[in-house]
């Protein structure tokens, strides 16, 4: 789930997730750079690199580059005291941090990891779906390319084979699947035309379906707006204020369904709308309506 940053994809990662829970469907959401929105989203308590219960069915995981790092040496290293010694080495905790895309790759390699029927980690768990909360558009198509840097920097060895083992699951369009988040903003569709674009011919990726979220509803008719313009300067107080926001909605949802058309030409990916949740806040009930709408 990736899109240009604040369109939602937060937002419809957790719909996604209800919904294919309450079919049925084991699925984890895992977010990346020590995020952990769904957790507090589902109120549960905040938990770094571990896999917290938050419904039936339903997991999130909020991923910490140090973290998948730590534990990638550990299954590497059988011998504890090279692990302890490597862990407690200065240079080694520069390095890391120093190497370009290590943070990245160690991310991605934890998602295919938890994505294992046969999982590395003790009393890992299968999952039947697992949801990626993606970086957004710019930074998420570096993360996707950060298996396939790998395997051309490292020619020989275990770095090597298992950046190509990560890539051929980015890619593999029978497994791995993408949707984009977008708004009726001219920006983010301009930037989810190119996103797709981008992950088809830099990364390899088939994009399944754009999602254009914050949809205004069509409450009015061209005749009933018409009756409203024409009334609006008649009237005074609360109604003149009524007719105003009326009129106001009704060019949003001409302005948001012109933006859905632009849309729909420039992608190749089906393309679906979600309303626009005219609350305060989202909550479970307002996230499982979305659910029921994917």
């Amino acid at each position: 789930m990736t899109g240009k940053g604040g369109v939602g994809k937060s937002t419809v990662a957790a719909a996604m997730g209800m919904r294919a829970a309450a079919e049925g469907k084991r699925t984890i959401i895992c977010e990346v750079a020590a995020q952990h929105r769904a957790a507090e989203l589902f109120g549960a308590e905040p938990a770094l690199f571990e896999e917290v219960e938050v419904a039936e069915n339903l997991w999130t995981i909020s991923i910490e580059p140090d973290e998948a790092l730590r534990e990638y040496v550990l299954l590497q290293l059988k011998v504890r005291a090279m692990r302890d010694l490597l862990f407690r080495s200065r240079v080694f905790t520069y390095l890391a941090a120093a190497t370009p895309g290590l943070r990245e790759l160690v991310t991605i390699g934890k998602v295919w990891e938890v994505a294992q029927f046969d999982r590395k980690v003790r009393a890992g768990r299968r999952y039947d779906l697992v949801i990626v909360d993606a970086p957004a558009t710019g930074h998420g198509i570096a993360f996707l390319q950060t298996p396939r840097m790998y395997a051309g920097i490292a020619r020989v060895g275990p770095i090597h084979s298992q950046a190509l083992q990560l890539d051929a699951m980015v890619t593999d369009h029978a497994r791995t699947g993408v949707a984009i988040v977008c708004l009726p903003e001219e920006m983010p569709v301009n930037e989810s035309a190119a996103l797709e674009t981008s992950l088809r011919d830099e990364v390899g990726m088939a994009v399944d379906h754009v999602y254009m979220n914050g949809i205004y509803p069509k409450r009015f008719s061209a005749a009933q707006t018409k009756t409203i313009e024409g009334a609006a300067g008649n009237l005074d107080g609360r109604a003149r204020f009524a007719a105003a926001a009326a009129l106001s909605e009704h060019r949003r949802n001409r302005t948001h369904r012109a933006q859905l058309a632009r849309l729909r030409r420039r992608v190749s990916a089906p393309v679906s709308t979600l309303p626009f949740i005219f609350e305060p806040a989202l909550g479970l009930d307002s996230i499982r309506s979305l659910g029921d709408r994917l």
